[in-house]
C-alpha cells in the first residue's frame, strides 16, 4: 500500500514538474528580458524625473524599436539607414564588426531577398561519427603555391550557442549531406533544440 502511494506521489509529482518547468523557464526568461531591456533606458529616466518607474524603460524601448521598425519600411527610412551604414563602414573599429553581424542578421531576416544561407546540410562535425546541423554560405577554393593544386571547399556555418553563435568549418562537397529541408523550417529545427526534426531527412542538391 505505501509503495502504491509512493509511486503515485512519484508519478503525480514529475507529471507536475514537466508542465510547469516550461512555464517557468519561460517567465523567467520573459523577466530577464523585461529587467535588461527597462534597464537600459531607466536610468536615463531617472535623470529627468529624479525618480523610478517601473516598465517604463522596457516600453519606452518597444516603442523605439516600432518606430524604427516604420522608418526602416519607407522611402525615406531606407535612405536614412543606407546614410547611416555608410557611416558605420567608414568606421575601422567598428566596420568589420557592424558588417558581420548585419550579414549573419540578413541571413536569419524573413525579409531579405537574398539568403546568405544556400541550404541546410548535415556534416560530420566536430569528431568522427558525430553529426551536426549546418547551414551551407558559401563556396571557395584553395590553392597550394607550391604544386598549384586547387582544392574546392564549402563553407558550412554551425551554430552552437542559440543560432546567433556558432562556428565556420570548411568541407569537401562529398562530405556534406544536402537535406531538402528548407532554410525557414532549417532555423526552426534549432531553435526548437531539434525537437521539430523530421523523422526521414531526403537528400536533395
Amino acid at each position: 500500500m505505501a509503495t502504491s502511494i509512493r509511486a503515485t506521489f512519484k508519478r503525480r509529482f514529475f507529471a507536475g514538474l514537466l508542465v510547469l518547468i516550461p512555464i517557468i523557464v519561460t517567465l523567467f526568461i520573459i523577466g530577464w528580458f523585461f529587467n535588461f531591456v527597462d534597464g537600459l533606458l531607466e536610468p536615463l529616466y531617472y535623470r529627468i524625473l529624479g525618480y523610478h518607474i517601473p516598465g517604463l524603460g522596457f516600453i519606452s524601448a518597444i516603442v523605439l524599436i516600432f518606430i524604427v521598425g516604420v522608418i526602416s519600411t519607407n522611402v525615406f527610412g531606407r535612405r536614412v539607414i543606407k546614410i547611416f551604414d555608410k557611416i558605420m563602414l567608414r568606421i575601422p573599429v567598428f566596420k568589420g564588426i557592424y558588417t558581420a553581424i548585419k550579414q549573419l542578421v540578413d541571413a536569419f531576416s524573413p525579409e531579405s531577398k537574398v539568403s546568405s544561407f544556400k541550404k541546410f546540410v548535415v556534416v560530420e562535425y566536430p569528431r568522427p561519427c558525430v553529426f551536426a546541423f549546418g547551414f551551407l554560405t558559401k563556396e571557395c577554393v584553395i590553392t597550394k603555391e607550391r604544386d598549384g593544386h586547387e582544392s574546392c571547399l564549402k563553407a558550412v556555418y554551425i551554430p552552437t550557442n542559440l543560432i546567433y553563435f556558432g562556428e565556420i568549418a570548411l568541407f569537401r562537397d562529398e562530405d556534406i549531406f544536402y537535406t531538402s529541408i528548407p532554410i525557414e523550417e532549417g532555423i526552426k529545427i534549432i531553435l526548437s533544440a531539434g525537437i521539430v526534426t523530421p523523422e526521414r531527412i531526403s537528400e536533395s542538391k
